[in-house]
């Protein structure tokens, strides 16, 4: 439901250090080739070759950068590092190891020499006009640096979403301050930030909020104002003080679901206004974390046009566990990529369970028993 609603951003011109990790929105053609002068790719002289002759005179010398354009007589030779354009009139760059000099003149020692050793000819890379990208490419380093190596600034590129944390509910109090008494420190917003830090989305707004249908209906129309994404924590179960829903509707969010049969996080909320998607994501830490990998991630990857699903595996579990049916269960877990173990405390309230866990193991709804050694469905943290 959520591949069916959430659609990519709008395209928009990005320098390229800014690229790392988007995708391409569009083709990518080579303005110029590359290298647009035949270039020598050692250090070495460069001459004309001719069968069976051994010593050439030398005429001059070319640096890489050297914008001196000359033309080599026959005969003679120039010398020449690597990355210089190779003179008009040479075709061949000896290396300097096999190589001596006698006053002014080269000496060639390579037996084993031919036409066109050691020059890149024009366009050996890429030629003008070529296509060198296309459109649905990750950029990468490499990637990065082959269009910078064409003289392009700047690439159309699906961007990061906008995100907004709105976290809400009266006992929450941020820490550092005082705590009293029938208040918890809220560390939801610092843990999707950490998400959010992981997938390269670093500039976020958090707004928290009382439990007030009023403010926050208008701190939510806010959000949607600015942000693309809008995750809310808490609120979004049936109790009196849950009023993520009734906001929802207050600001023309249209639900698409409401609750998933799975543990933890079965109240997930999650709705549409225009192109801006909004998930109502239950209070509890671990609810908010496994939401957050399983459902908001991959509409994330939705809107930047990449993969960003949790990768999934299948490895045989450390010990027995039995469940009810009914409900999936997500279950905090670590693996050594050759045997997994579940963590002690899997309670929704609990996060000691996340702190020392690299993947989650999910067990369908149907199954209410996994015998020791039994391959799992794993899905591992980024």
């Amino acid at each position: 439901m959520i591949s069916e609603t959430v659609q990519p951003l709008t395209p928009v011109m990005t320098a390229l250090n800014e690229a790392d990790g988007l995708v391409l929105a569009e083709n990518i053609f080579a303005p110029q080739s590359i290298p647009a002068y035949p270039q020598s790719s050692m250090d070495g002289f460069a001459f004309a070759f001719k069968e069976g002759l051994t010593a050439y005179p030398i005429k001059g010398e070319m640096a890489a950068g050297s914008n001196r354009e000359f033309i080599l007589e026959p005969g003679t030779a120039v010398r020449i590092f690597t990355g210089a354009a190779v003179p008009s009139g040479a075709d061949t760059v000896l290396v300097q190891e096999k190589a001596s000099l006698t006053g002014d003149v080269l000496q060639v020692l390579d037996t084993n020499l031919s036409k066109g050793n050691n020059v890149r000819p024009i366009g050996s890379e890429i030629m003008e006009g070529s296509l060198a990208l296309e459109a649905g490419h990750q950029l990468h380093a490499g990637s990065i640096g082959f269009i910078a190596g064409m003289g392009v600034p700047a690439v159309s590129v699906f961007p990061k979403p906008q995100v907004s944390v709105i976290v809400t509910g009266n006992e929450l109090q941020e820490p550092g301050a005082a705590l009293g008494y029938g208040q918890v420190y809220e560390s939801n917003s610092l843990a999707l930030g950490a998400c959010l830090s992981r997938f390269g989305i670093t500039q976020y707004k958090v707004s928290r909020c009382v439990d007030d249908p009023t403010l926050l209906a208008s701190v939510l129309g806010n959000a949607l104002d600015q942000a693309d994404l809008v995750l809310m924590t808490g609120g979004v179960s049936v109790g009196d003080y849950d009023f993520t829903l009734q906001a929802f509707r207050a600001v023309g969010v249209i639900p698409v679901f409401h609750k998933i049969k799975q543990k933890p996080g079965k109240p997930i909320l999650f709705g549409m206004k225009g192109s801006k998607a909004v998930f109502g994501l239950p209070g509890n830490p671990a609810s908010v974390l496994t939401c957050f990998y399983e459902y908001v991630l991959p509409a994330i990857g939705m809107m930047m046009q990449r993969s960003a699903s949790l990768q999934q595996t299948r490895i045989p579990i450390a010990q027995e566990y039995r469940k009810p049916s009914g409900l999936t269960h997500f279950l905090k877990a670590s693996t050594n990529g050759k045997q997994v173990w579940l963590q002690p405390g899997q309670e929704s309230y609990k996060l000691s369970s996340f702190a020392t866990a690299n993947c989650l193991v999910v067990l369908p709804e149907d199954m209410v028993f996994v015998s020791q050694g039994q391959e799992v469905e794993v899905h591992l943290f980024p």
